[in-house]
């Protein structure tokens, strides 16, 4: 009965007790092992350039009663001065903000601005030595993609967590006050979100942060405001003036697809249908009536309600707005001046 015996070499058969010599083979590398080794060194990277960017959130609220209460989340430095990019809600109601980081600094912060309607916020640390992380373009995504989470869910600062884009062009519903909104191109992740990694990163495979971690929609379903020309725009604001202006003209509606004459003309397919228009609105007063079909905007074609909201800036209030409507299957031409939205 042949014998092994282990050595450096790796086992050997012993026959009679003597070693025949033959080193064992080295274990065959997996086919797919070094797609395993390179996934891994991807979120090994961004994890290590990325972490000392993200930092862990306290924010103390007063309740009504009084009493202090503790909330959490995570945010991204964006600036060495001290800006911090992170969720409206995680910082919603706070009267003080502490921002703990990897190196074990724990510095007080305060909210510079917070928009609830696209439920991003930008707070500002009391240090100039941060690391901040480079901002990327969400647009450039696709379904997937490797993306990395960072953030402190549960309490527990740092936690890295790995996945892919599980979708595109998401919408997240939000309000503020009366005003309510849909964040538009919203992205969807599998990479494990958790009650704490609001306001935390969600970064492509080079370290740059393409999304800002807000809502956990379900079990491997998380979901990410996008870092992109409009939201730059939005944290730019909230750096600025600590606020979001937005113009408003007062309806409710939704995409529609067009008559087919009409379709035709224009060489597009859907338009806004107006199901409802808020009374003493700037659409109310300039004759914008429920069914009307919106199609262009100044000019601009308008396929869905989303393109009509980023339309809506802070430079079109107060601003003759000229709007093209199909109303009894033929184009009119309405004018009308937006106002500032209330939240």
């Amino acid at each position: 009965m042949p014998k092994l015996k282990l050595n450096s070499g790796g086992l050997r058969v012993i026959s009679d007790g003597v070693a025949n010599g033959i080193p064992a083979k080295p274990p065959e590398r997996l086919p797919d092992a070094d797609a395993f080794d390179a996934y891994s060194r991807t979120v090994a990277g961004v994890a290590e350039r990325l972490t000392p960017s993200v930092a862990h959130l306290a924010v103390a609220r007063r309740t009504r009663r009084g009493r202090v209460a503790e909330g959490a989340g995570s945010g991204v430095a964006i600036s060495s001065d001290g800006y911090m990019l992170t969720s409206a809600h995680v910082v919603s109601g706070g009267n003080r903000v502490s921002a703990s980081f990897s190196d074990g600094r724990e510095i007080a912060a305060e909210v510079v601005g917070a928009d609830a309607l696209s439920d991003l916020a930008v707070v500002r640390a009391d240090a100039r030595d941060l690391t901040p992380a480079e901002l990327g373009d969400a647009d450039e995504l696709r379904v997937g993609q490797l993306v990395v989470a960072i953030g402190s869910p549960m309490g527990l600062a740092g936690t890295v967590t790995a996945g892919v884009v599980s979708a595109l062009g998401r919408s997240l519903p939000t309000r503020s006050g009366s005003a309510g909104r849909l964040v538009e191109n919203v992205i969807q992740t599998d990479a494990a979100l958790n009650p704490g990694n609001s306001g935390g990163a969600l970064a492509d495979g080079l370290s740059r942060v393409v999304g800002v971690n807000t809502a956990v929609a379900g079990i491997g379903l998380g979901l990410a405001v996008p870092i992109n020309d409009a939201t730059r725009k939005i944290i730019s604001a909230l750096m600025k003036e600590g606020r979001v202006r937005r113009a408003y003209i007062g309806i409710v509606g939704g995409s529609r697809p067009l008559p087919p004459r009409i379709a035709s003309r224009l060489e597009r397919e859907a338009g806004i249908e107006v199901v409802e228009v808020v009374s003493g609105s700037p659409a109310a007063r300039a004759g914008l009536r429920a069914e009307d079909l919106i199609v262009a905007v100044d000019g601009e074609p308008m396929g869905d309600v989303g393109d009509l909201q980023r339309l809506m800036v802070a430079e079109r209030i107060g601003q003759d707005v000229e709007v093209e409507v199909v109303r009894d299957g033929g184009l009119i031409k309405l004018e009308l001046i937006p106002r500032e939205l209330e939240t």
